[in-house]
């Protein structure tokens, strides 16, 4: 069992989460019910699943809530993208973001090879 708070990956993730509540504030209105709502349940899903990974007593638990958690951060990067292209979201952003959500996949699956090889 770890700390979820001492991950690095968790910290990183949060502050993207919070980060993607920010951006998707000034989304228009009728993406309440589509972007806004997707992209802020990806977000706030990567670190949840980080943290639910930590109660898990097996290696082998803990790897499959990672590989929740990445999937989400792909799908994040989907709706960042989509976001991008019709034009609701800036490019600087979107390169904030883009970095943002690689160093965390980055960092999961980091994570996950690490509990891998001790398995």
């Amino acid at each position: 069992m770890h700390n979820f708070k001492e991950l690095k990956v968790w910290q990183k993730s949060v502050d993207v989460a919070v980060k993607i509540y920010s951006v998707t504030k000034s989304y228009p209105n009728e993406e309440k019910f589509g972007l806004i709502s997707q992209m802020r349940r990806a977000g706030v899903s990567i670190p949840s699943n980080i943290a639910e990974g930590c109660a898990k007593t097996s290696n082998k638990s803990f790897v499959n809530s990672l590989e929740v958690s990445l999937g989400e951060s792909f799908e994040l990067e989907t709706q960042m993208i989509i976001s991008e292209r019709i034009g609701i979201l800036d490019n600087t952003t979107a390169r904030e973001l883009e970095s943002d959500i690689s160093e965390i996949q980055k960092m999961i699956m980091g994570l996950k090879s690490s509990i891998e090889s001790k398995s």
